[in-house]
C-alpha cells in the first residue's frame, strides 16, 4: 500500500516502515547528512575515546590529533559512500541488504546490526542518566539511588521515544537546531575543560611508536563510523536520486568529523594530565570534576542534549532492523520494543555492572568484525553498480528475485562467515588484562595486538565476495541474476 509523503512531515508519526520511497515521495538535500551525523557525534563519549589514546596507546597529542582526523574523517567518509544506496534503492541499509545477502541470509547481518544498536543505545542511555543525576544533585541537591536512577533512564528513555517514534522528517528537523544549541554549549564547556589542561605534561610527553598510530585509526574507526556504516542509507532514503553521490560523502565526512575531532583531541589533552578519564566507570563525573562548580548545570545539560541526539538515530535505526528482521508492527512499535531492550541494558549497567568503559571497549572490539564482513560485501556490491527492485525486496517468500538458492546468496554469506571468522583469528577482547573475554589465537601478532581484527574482515570479505559473486557465476535458477539487480557500471 502506497505510504503519502504527508506522513513524513515534522510533528508527525512517520508511517513508512521499510518500504522502498517511491521517486514522487522523494525530498530534501544532501546537508541533512551533515546535521545528520554532527547530531550523531556531539555527546560526550568522544572524551573517553580520546583519553584511550594517551592512556592506553601511548599516543602524544599531535600523534592524537592526526588519529583523530584519519579515523573520524575516514570512516564517515564510507558512511557516505554506503548511504548510496539508500539515495538509490529508497530503503533502509539493511533492507536493502536483502538484495546482497538473499531474503534468509540477510537474517545473520541483521541480527548483529540490531545487537549494534542497542550496544550504542544502553552506552548512550547509561551516560545520560549518570549525567541527569549528577544534574539534579547540582541544581537542587539531590543523591543519587536506585529509585531516581531508574527514574532518570525512563526519562531519557521517553525523550529517545518521542522523537524517533514519530520519525524521519521530525529527527531531521531536529538534528539541525538542537544541534547548534548543544554545539554551542559543548564549545563553552570545552573552552573551560583546555583551561584544566596540564600543558607541560602534554607537550613533555613522549611519541608513540608508529604501530600505535595505525592501532589507534583502527580503534577510533571502529569506534566511529564504521558503527554507524550500516545506518546511513536509513536516513538517505528520502533523497532524490539526482542529489550527487560526492555530496552525501563530503558533508557525512564533514558533519561527523569536524565534532569528533575536536572531542577526541580534548580528550587526549585531559588524559595526558590526568588518565583516570580512560577508565572511569562514570566519565560524566570525572569530567564535571574537571570543571568550576558553577559550570556544573550548563555541562551537564550540553551532555544530557549531545547523548539524546545520538540515541535517537541510534533507535530510529534499530526500530527499521527489527522490522527487516521480521517484526510485524508498524515502525513506531518496533521503537517502542528496543526502548524497552535499552531500559534493561541500562538497569545492568548502572545497578549491577563494577566498569563503564571497560564494557564499552569490549563491545566495540566484538562487533566491529561482523559489521566490517558486512561492509566489505556491500562495497564490492556496490562498486559492481546494484540496483534494486522494490517489489522483490518486500517479498520474502520464494517467488522473490531475492531468493537465490534457498533464500541465500551464498556467495555473500560465505563472505561474510569466512571474514569474521579471519577478523577474530586476530581479535582479543578484554575489559582488563585479567578479564579476557575472547582471544582468537593470532591476538598475539601485531594486526591482534594492533586491534585490526575488523579490518582483517572486512579485507577479507571484500575478497571472498569479489572472486566468487562476480558476474557471470552460476546463477540460482539458472537463469543469472533478476533484471532489476544485473550488475552495471560502477554507478555515482
Amino acid at each position: 500500500m502506497a505510504v503519502s509523503k504527508t506522513n513524513d512531515r515534522v510533528g508527525a508519526i512517520e508511517t513508512r516502515g521499510i518500504e522502498p520511497v517511491p521517486d514522487s515521495e522523494r525530498h530534501g538535500h544532501a546537508g541533512q547528512m551533515f546535521w545528520t551525523w554532527f547530531a550523531a557525534n556531539i555527546s560526550i563519549l568522544g572524551l573517553p575515546l580520546g583519553a584511550t589514546l594517551v592512556a592506553f596507546r601511548g599516543l602524544d597529542i599531535w600523534q592524537s590529533v592526526l588519529v583523530a582526523v584519519l579515523g573520524s574523517f575516514g570512516s564517515f567518509a564510507l558512511v557516505g559512500a554506503l548511504s548510496l544506496a539508500g539515495k538509490k534503492g529508497g530503503a533502509p541499509a539493511l533492507t536493502l541488504s536483502r538484495a546482497v545477502f538473499g531474503q534468509r541470509g540477510n537474517a545473520g547481518p541483521t541480527l548483529i546490526t540490531w545487537l549494534s544498536r542497542v550496544g550504542w543505545e544502553t552506552i548512550s542511555t547509561t551516560t545520560a542518566a549518570y549525567a541527569l543525576l549528577a544534574l539534579l544533585d547540582a541544581a537542587f541537591g539531590i543523591r543519587r539511588n536506585t529509585v531516581l536512577t531508574l527514574l532518570c533512564l525512563l526519562v531519557f528513555i521517553a525523550c529517545t521515544l518521542l522523537i524517533s517514534g514519530l520519525g524521519h522528517a521530525t529527527i531531521m528537523w531536529i538534528n539541525k537546531w538542537a544541534t547548534v544549541v548543544f554545539g554551542i554549549l559543548n564549545l563553552v564547556v570545552m573552552g573551560f575543560l583546555i583551561s584544566t589542561v596540564d600543558w607541560s605534561k602534554v607537550l613533555d610527553a613522549p611519541a608513540g611508536p608508529a604501530s600505535a598510530v595505525v592501532a589507534g585509526v583502527g580503534f577510533i574507526a571502529s569506534g566511529t563510523g564504521i558503527g554507524w556504516a550500516n545506518a546511513g542509507a536509513d536516513y538517505a532514503r528520502y533523497l532524490p536520486r539526482a542529489i550527487p553521490g560526492r555530496r552525501l560523502v563530503v558533508a557525512s565526512a564533514f558533519g561527523a568529523g569536524i565534532p569528533l575531532v575536536l572531542l577526541i583531541s580534548l580528550g587526549s589533552l585531559l588524559s595526558a594530565g590526568d588518565p583516570t578519564l580512560a577508565t572511569s566507570s562514570d566519565p560524566v563525573a570525572a569530567i564535571n570534576a574537571m570543571l568550576p562548580s558553577w559550570m556544573a548545570i550548563p555541562y551537564l545539560v550540553a551532555a544530557f542534549g549531545g547523548l539524546l541526539m545520538s540515541n535517537h538515530l541510534s533507535t530510529y535505526s534499530a526500530g527499521l532492523t527489527m522490522i527487516t528482521l521480521g517484526l510485524r508492527v508498524p515502525r513506531a512499535w518496533a521503537v517502542a520494543v528496543d526502548v524497552v531492550v535499552m531500559f534493561a541494558g541500562g538497569i545492568y549497567f548502572m545497578l549491577i555492572a563494577d566498569d563503564f568503559y571497560g564494557p564499552f571497549s569490549t563491545f566495540l572490539t566484538l562487533l566491529a568484525v561482523p559489521i566490517s564482513a558486512w561492509i566489505g560485501v556491500v562495497v564490492v556490491d556496490s562498486l559492481r553498480g546494484r540496483t534494486y527492485d522494490p517489489r522483490a525486496l518486500m517479498d520474502t517468500t520464494r517467488s522473490s528475485a531475492y531468493w537465490y538458492t534457498g533464500g541465500v546468496r551464498l556467495p555473500a554469506v560465505l563472505g561474510w562467515a569466512l571474514a569474521i571468522v579471519a577478523g577474530l583469528l586476530f581479535t582479543k577482547a578484554s575489559t582488563t588484562a585479567s578479564d579476557v573475554w575472547f582471544a582468537g589465537p593470532l591476538s598475539g601478532t601485531w594486526l591482534g595486538v594492533n586491534g585490526l581484527g575488523w579490518a582483517v574482515s572486512m579485507a577479507v570479505a571484500a575478497a571472498v565476495y569479489a572472486l566468487f559473486g562476480r558476474k557471470g557465476s552460476p546463477a540460482p535458477h539458472g537463469g543469472g541474476e533478476p533484471a532489476a539487480t544485473r550488475l552495471q557500471g560502477a554507478g555515482r
